[in-house]
């Protein structure tokens, strides 16, 4: 059996915009590059060729992979979301209990988890504590310098 892939609404929206840019913009980039290296003459020993077609390759795998995971989608009603409890979707203010310092966090499905722009999966160290907590809990995550503790300060639904 496939792997479910557990989407926002705004995941499952970029992943049919990455799709729908490449099947017609870079498809096309690419056949005008193979078409154009083709009347080079000699395709066996020409480097734009060869790269193009690797290129082709790339994009038509990637297609591939993006639309398997469309397939296996659930996506999550964010709309709908109830606030009392942190789960997929939400977004989360956390306060270090020591440094006092505030983060906030999305979290989201493994397949568009993007920590530097604090889009934390549900899968990873602070979206397994995270989920299912309330305001107020104090949940604690392990560091490589130790563990950090940290208060849930506010659970918002929306991306």
């Amino acid at each position: 059996m496939d792997r479910e892939f557990i989407l926002t609404e705004e995941g499952h929206r970029l992943l049919r915009e990455e799709i729908e840019h490449l099947s017609t913009v870079k498809r096309r980039e690419v056949a005008e590059r193979i078409k154009t290296a083709r009347e080079f003459g000699d395709i066996s020993e020409n480097s734009e060729y060869d790269d193009a077609k690797n290129e082709q390759a790339q994009i038509e795998s990637r297609i591939q992979q993006l639309e398997q995971k469309l397939r296996n989608a659930r996506v999550v009603d964010t709309e709908h979301l109830d606030n009392r409890s942190v789960s997929i979707g939400h977004r989360v203010t956390l306060k270090n209990t020591k440094s006092k310092e505030t983060v906030e966090y999305s979290i989201v499905g493994s397949a568009e988890a993007d920590p530097r722009n604090r889009r934390l999966s549900n899968e990873s160290p602070v979206g397994k504590a995270v989920l299912g907590r309330k305001k107020g809990d104090k949940i604690t995550i392990p560091a490589p310098r130790g563990s950090i503790e940290y208060q849930i300060m506010d659970i918002d639904a929306g991306e």
